[in-house]
């Protein structure tokens, strides 16, 4: 059965292959929630999937789990009530020894074997991304569009790129090499053989923001390469979790493979099950997304295990000058607009020179490059029915609060305003707030601020302007970084700064892409380079320590 479902889906392994080798566009599954593309019926049966959720058990057989446990709140307000098995820590042992009691059966599939497999994991979750979208909107807050995209069509393209490269990596070296020694007589002959090998047991734990589309890269990673995957979501986001986990303990069944090859460990909040999990000696991969504090805890004590890490950071901007005002601050508004800056890619600094700037439009002062970005930003979320699709909910309180907080740092150049969401009126909305603060206040800038909040940080002149976004980078780390510059040079020095940080750099963005969207097959998410992530969606590097080679050898 697994050489038939690698059959069935060779096509889109192979656009995918070919992909991350051209680095131009490539989707394998449509972003466009369209019924032109899904069908008539297909948004009112994925909401009706998501809403026979609500108030529900969900049912999974989770070896190790002590009754069940209800934990998420959507920030639209909607009552959620889904009870899931809940892991804790006496359950570790039984949960880890059903982990690994497939590992030899998933190694014997072969390469070929867990791609198929995967991949089909892939095709069915698409099948479902209507109900998946409907899942990411009330547990992170997105809107739904945003949801449906980055949470299902574009989660899937990133999940498929892991599958690709985790591909190529495996097939580097061949199955079996007869060697031959010249020697007296006859040649020394021996047959090799070279088998890929899972590492043994991989946890991936999951954030609110962003649940399935940092999830899946390594869950799906881990997967293909010949691991067991224990998959722990953060409390608040469960459910887009919980729906991966049953698919693909579906298609292992299926296919003849134990279905604890990935199982879902769900905690109450505040159970600090991730430690205990993480340091575990089966556990020998580890892919977490979330604040800098507990990244740093794995990298420092998970030792057993590789950790692939994706923290906090400040990205930045540089505004030195440009030849469409008027395009760079409405690029610049819906970037700090895009689901209310809680993103790990939306912009916190932007540097702009004290003296202003140089403009098609003429010369704009500091003050005038504030007021014409929070005038773009006013204008794009004027409407408040087309503004809460922009903007989505805030995720949980501690967002609120560093709102709250951060007209105290500076001069107010835009006020943050609640809006009323038409279709949630529970929901907690808010818009961006811009805070004009000195290049002196570096304890304010240099740390990040995770919300709708940036501040434009009034620098000396462009040079210093490049050397504090050089240095917050360095030391802070960063997803993102920008620059607006007419100046070829000026560019050239960006440039420079961004690759002596480590962090990917976006030039004179004035159109419909944004520096803080990702394009995957073509764009690296992170880079490993800098304190904000020690890996990046995806390359070899991503892919390749989860496996290893072993070999045997015998005489011809």
């Amino acid at each position: 059965m697994t050489t038939d479902l690698l059959s069935s889906h060779r096509e889109r392994l192979d656009g995918a292959l070919k992909a991350i080798h051209d680095r131009g566009y490539h989707s394998a599954f449509p972003e466009s929630p369209s019924p032109r593309v899904y069908g008539e019926t297909a948004a009112a049966d994925g909401k009706a999937a998501f809403e026979a959720h609500l108030s529900t058990e969900y049912r999974l057989d989770i070896p190790g789990a002590r009754g069940t446990v209800v934990t998420e709140q959507s920030p639209y307000g909607i009552a959620m009530d889904v009870a899931y098995p809940r892991v804790v820590e006496e359950g570790l042992d039984e949960l880890l020894a059903a982990a690994q009691h497939g590992l030899a059966d998933w190694r014997r599939a072969g390469i070929d074997g867990r791609t198929g497999v995967t991949l089909e994991i892939l095709d069915r979750l698409h099948k479902r991304v209507f109900e998946l979208a409907n899942a990411v909107q009330h547990t992170s807050g997105q809107a739904f569009v945003m949801a449906f995209q980055a949470g299902g069509a574009h989660a899937l393209d990133r999940a498929l790129e892991s599958v690709a490269y985790a591909y190529e990596e495996m097939n580097r070296y061949p199955a079996t090499a007869t060697w031959e020694k010249p020697a007296k007589g006859d040649p020394i002959r021996m047959e090799k053989t070279f088998t890929v090998t899972g590492r043994g047991v991989a946890l991936v734990i999951g954030c609110n923001t962003f649940p399935t589309w940092n999830s899946w890269p390594g869950l799906f990673a881990s997967l293909v390469t010949g691991n067991a995957v224990v998959v722990k979501p953060h409390p608040l986001a469960v459910l887009p979790l919980a729906i991966t986990v049953e698919v693909c303990r579906e298609v292992l069944a299926e296919a003849g493979f134990d279905p604890n090859l990935v199982t879902l460990a769900t905690e109450r909040a505040g159970d600090g099950l991730a430690k205990p999990l993480a340091t575990r000696p089966e556990v020998k991969l580890i892919d977490f997304t979330g604040g800098s504090e507990f990244g740093e805890w794995l990298e420092q004590n998970a030792t057993q295990a590789t950790v692939f890490t994706e923290k906090a950071g400040v990205n930045a901007v540089i505004i030195d000058s440009t030849d469409s005002f008027k395009a760079l601050t409405s690029n610049l508004a819906f970037t700090l607009s895009l689901y209310s800056g809680q993103m790990c890619t939306t912009t916190q600094n932007l540097f702009v020179p004290a003296g202003g700037i140089e403009t098609d439009e003429g010369h704009k002062s500091f003050e005038e490059v504030g007021a014409a970005l929070a005038t773009a930003i006013d204008r794009l979320l004027g409407d408040d029915a087309r503004a809460v699709e922009i903007l989505g909910g805030i995720v949980n309180q501690a967002v609120i609060s560093r709102l709250e907080l951060a007209p105290e740092y500076g001069d107010v150049v835009l006020e943050s305003r609640a809006i009323q969401h038409p279709a949630f009126p529970d929901a907690v909305v808010r818009t961006p707030l811009l805070v004009a603060i000195d290049a002196e206040d570096a304890d304010v800038y240099r740390r990040e601020c995770f919300g709708p909040v940036s501040f434009i940080v009034k620098t000396a002149d462009t040079a210093q302007s490049i050397e504090l976004f050089r240095s917050t980078v360095t030391e802070g780390g960063a997803m993102t970084a920008g620059i607006y510059s007419t100046d070829p040079k000026i560019l050239d020095e960006a440039r420079d700064a961004a690759l002596d940080a480590g962090v990917a750099l976006s030039e004179n963005l004035t159109g419909q892409v944004f520096v803080n969207q990702s394009a995957a097959f073509s764009d690296f998410h992170g880079t490993g380079a800098n304190p904000a992530a020690n890996a990046t969606y995806t390359d070899g590097a991503y892919v390749a320590s989860r496996f290893r080679v072993i070999q045997s050898r015998r005489h011809v």
